[in-house]
């Protein structure tokens, strides 16, 4: 094979071949989480196993060359909110699955992102939920074009295609019937291929799947902790992951500093539940500065939200990646440490 940095999965051609993947892979022996990091990056291709990706082009009835893409740079959507473009960016013509409970916020995120990538000049549109669903009420008032079917979906998208980069949005109802991943296929068929696809579960059922949206580029996996304590967006920075941040694909500052980052978050989690239990006297005097440098790297990924102003009374706030990266670092390296919580809490950059 080719540098083992430059390739990836082919996960649209995983997507039309092999709609419900979960069951497709246990039935070959494969286990759908790994099938999963695979299609998302959190395994590169170069570490997979040779029956994995034999047993995968089985499945797609293709071969490894088909199933392999060497050579092609993956591009990410820069939303400027901190934690999704530091752990999980965006994929650029990809599919984002957003794995929450009801009440966790996901639909706050795909309304910031609408209007977030509306200003960038994106074409926003939304395929209405099956049944009664008023909270998307909100969201609607800020997307350009809504569809209540996927035939009228793929007309709109036939027609605005070709000029415009597209942002489309769908409830995982559509997934489980398989529409949507015809719905790809078929703008695929016509060259349309880019359309970035954002995958939501009003029901909140997504949580107890193994591959709920069959293959991801990126993944957002909300928090239930994070969004108890009010640390919106309420995405997990430790299981959150996208393709972009496999191999090559990303800058190397970039990947670093996520790895630094998720190794003390990962820590302070641990340390966390220490003092939660035992009070911050129970911590190893070696760990404490761990633990605060993992409370103000918490705080800094909170984000105040332009659609949220008038319920929070915060201004919402974009940071650049390259802020995002300067300021972790800062935070990681301790140029912080004298600061209090409550002073990166809900901030834009430092």
């Amino acid at each position: 094979m080719d540098n083992f940095e430059n390739i990836r999965l082919n996960v649209a051609l995983l997507r039309r071949r092999v709609p419900n993947l979960t069951s497709a892979a246990r039935s070959v022996g494969l286990r759908p989480a790994t099938v999963s990091n695979l299609c998302n990056g959190k395994i590169s291709v170069g570490r997979a196993e040779v029956r994995t990706l034999v047993a995968l082009s089985m499945l797609a009835e293709c071969s490894l060359d088909d199933l392999i893409i060497r050579g092609e740079k993956i591009e990410m959507i820069e939303t400027k909110i901190k934690t999704l473009d530091l752990f999980a960016p965006l994929v650029k013509g990809g599919t984002v699955g957003l794995v929450a409970r009801p009440g966790m916020g996901q639909l706050v995120i795909l309304t910031e992102l609408f209007h977030r990538l509306t200003t960038e000049g994106y074409l926003t549109h939304l395929l209405m939920p099956e049944g009664e669903h008023p909270e998307v009420k909100d969201t609607i008032d800020y997307v350009d074009i809504v569809s209540n079917s996927i035939d009228e979906a793929y007309e709109k998208m036939a027609a605005n295609g070709k000029s415009k980069d597209i942002i489309f949005a769908a409830d995982r109802a559509h997934v489980i019937t398989g529409e949507i991943h015809k719905l790809q296929e078929r703008l695929q068929d016509i060259g349309i291929e880019n359309v970035t696809t954002l995958l939501i579960d009003l029901k909140g059922e997504a949580v107890d799947e193994d591959l709920p949206y069959g293959p991801l580029e990126t993944l957002w996996q909300f928090d239930i902790d994070l969004a108890t304590r009010h640390k919106f967006p309420a995405v997990n920075p430790i299981y959150s992951t996208s393709s972009v941040l496999e191999g090559s694909h990303v800058d190397q500052i970039h990947f670093t500093t996520q790895q630094r980052a998720k190794k003390l978050l990962r820590r302070y989690r641990e340390l966390r539940s220490i003092v939660n239990g035992r009070g911050i006297n129970s911590v190893p005097s070696s760990e404490v500065q761990t633990y605060k440098r993992g409370e103000l790297l918490e705080a800094y990924l909170t984000q105040p939200f332009y659609v949220a102003e008038e319920f929070t009374g915060k201004k919402g706030t974009a940071v650049s990646l390259h802020d995002t990266l300067n300021d972790v670092q800062k935070i990681l390296d301790g140029a912080m440490d004298s600061k209090e919580i409550d002073q990166l809490s809900y901030i834009g950059k430092l």
